[in-house]
């Protein structure tokens, strides 16, 4: 980790670092200006390899509210992240990649059929710069107009998602709902299904729609291993999108969120399946459904800064970074 050269040697770099500045400073965890990992705030995504943006959204949840708090908790419990080098990658993704936080989308609640317009537009404007997209919501909705803008851009995508659930309830083509926007990606074409896979599902569906589904019985009994196997074959050189509802975990790791499911990975299960990532060709990202109000200690926040730390490391791998780590991993 490295300082400025301003008198007081560091801190506050989400305002006062310049993109595409490589590395990052001194920061005090617990004090100073908040972003996503002490990322520069910025809107000049053509300076940059990824931007993370925050959709705080949750006008779409069948159960609890709270994810539209959810992209400032996730920047909060970010800050202990961006401290050191990334476990267990050995380095800091950092030196490798330019990463800014955009702040959050504005989206106005006053207006709700506004909103998926407006955050199509935003990923487009970010996507039509070369950069790539990670979002932190909000409801799982918002990753209906993300694909939307994904798939003008790439194509149909192979989904990969992480989820307690499918998201193919039956769909009207014009409801707000975080339980059917599944099934209109699908329907769309926005989503091939053929190469894509959800993961840790535990709720039960009438129909798959052609999507491979891993549950969360199967995952236990196989383990991560395998899964990434499925993974990979599956979704092969395909465009990629990744989507984690943070209601993959099991509520015990991560019970803040809308809709809650006994049975799920642990953490450790799901980050290694994060981790395996590295061989998909990732085009865009989100981490959807962390709802404070529901959080204990930030457990919940903290598990979704990390899929989304871990993420941006396998982005830094495939482009190129190399690290080392002490132990036996």
């Amino acid at each position: 980790m490295t300082t400025d050269d301003t008198d007081d040697g560091g801190g506050d770099q989400a305002f006062r670092r310049t993109p595409p500045a490589p590395g990052r400073w001194a920061e005090m965890t617990y004090g100073g200006a908040l972003s996503f990992l002490r990322r520069p705030y910025s809107r000049d995504a053509a300076a940059a390899d990824v931007v993370v943006a925050g959709m705080p959204y949750d006008g779409a949840t069948t159960f609890r509210p709270g994810a539209r708090l959810g992209p400032r908790a996730i920047r909060a419990a970010s800050a202990s992240l961006a401290e050191l080098a990334a476990f267990p990658f050995g380095f800091d993704p950092f030196d490798t990649l330019s990463v800014i936080d955009w702040g959050d989308c504005f989206l106005d609640p006053h207006h709700p059929g506004s909103i998926p317009g407006a955050i199509a537009d935003h990923a487009r404007h970010v996507l039509a710069t070369g950069a790539k997209l990670l979002t932190l919501g909000g409801d799982h909705f918002v990753t209906w107009p993300l694909l939307k803008a994904h798939a003008e851009r790439h194509g149909p995508l192979a989904l990969v998602q992480f989820d307690a659930h499918a998201d193919v309830w039956e769909d009207d083509g014009g409801r707000f709902d975080h339980g059917t926007m599944m099934l209109r990606a699908l329907r769309e074409g926005l989503v091939d299904p053929a190469r894509s896979v959800q993961v840790g599902v535990r709720t039960h569906g009438a129909s798959d729609y052609g999507v491979d589904v891993l549950t969360a019985p199967w995952l236990r009994r196989n383990g991560p291993e395998a899964a990434l196997d499925v993974i990979r074959r599956r979704v092969r050189d395909a465009p990629a999108y990744v989507s984690f509802d943070i209601d993959c975990l099991d509520p015990a790791f991560a019970p803040g969120t809308g809709t809650p499911v006994a049975g799920g990975p642990s953490s450790a299960e799901a980050l290694a399946l994060v981790r395996g990532l590295v061989d998909l060709n990732i085009k865009g990202m989100d981490v959807m459904e962390v709802s404070p109000p529901y959080d204990h200690a930030e457990v919940t926040a903290l598990a979704a800064a990390t899929v989304a730390h871990d993420l941006l490391c396998v982005l830094a791998r495939q482009s190129g970074a190399e690290g080392r780590s002490p132990g036996r991993l």
